[in-house]
């Protein structure tokens, strides 16, 4: 859970980050890694599910109606309530207690574990997608990137099936951890906003 749990702390610093490096301009622009959504529907994923879904699978509690429609960036300080939403759902995973046991997902219970691996992922990858359609880069150690790229090794075929992730795209086998995570999970790493 140590380990974990520093790696969920750095990927939601990074998020924060890069929620801090969006200019209101850029909110709209229509093209980013993530197929169909625009900018303002992946933020808008983005702060739902690493921050606030984050502290509601910790807390085992559901993630109420009126967030999953909200609009976040219509806020103007929408960027500084990310980062303390992130503050508080990292805060809610600091007990080892709750890195145990299982989580109800409504439709079938995953163990503690599993759903916070898979929502440290979730916060590095669209992170990336978010920084690199606002001209920015995702910063993480080699540590957290190699975690990352383990918790995809483990996920990515079941995620294909569901539409989670696209074909894996082909990368050097001597790229950069964060490179090969990116491509394992169907992101091209070398992809910019047009």
């Amino acid at each position: 859970m140590k380990t974990e749990h520093a790696h969920m702390t750095e990927c939601t610093a990074e998020a924060a980050r890069i929620a801090r490096g969006i200019s209101a301009g850029q909110l709209t622009a229509p093209t980013t890694p993530c197929g169909d959504w625009d900018l303002r529907e992946l933020i808008n994923h983005w702060v739902l599910y690493t921050s606030h879904g984050l502290e509601h699978r910790a807390r085992r509690t559901p993630l109420p109606d009126e967030l999953k429609t909200r609009d976040f960036t219509a806020d103007a300080d929408w960027a500084e309530q990310y980062a303390a939403q992130l503050d508080r759902a990292v805060a809610a995973w600091s007990d080892p207690a709750v890195w145990e046991g299982e989580i109800d997902l409504g439709h079938a219970s995953s163990p503690a574990a599993e759903i916070a691996a898979m929502l440290i992922e979730e916060t590095a990858l669209h992170s990336w997608d978010v920084a690199r359609a606002t001209g920015q880069e995702l910063e993480l150690s080699d540590g957290a990137a190699a975690y990352v790229l383990g918790v995809i090794d483990g996920s990515a075929e079941l995620y294909r099936q569901y539409g989670g992730f696209a074909d894996e795209v082909d990368v050097p086998g001597s790229a950069p951890v964060l490179a090969r995570a990116l491509a394992r999970s169907g992101r091209d790493p070398q992809w910019t906003a047009a």
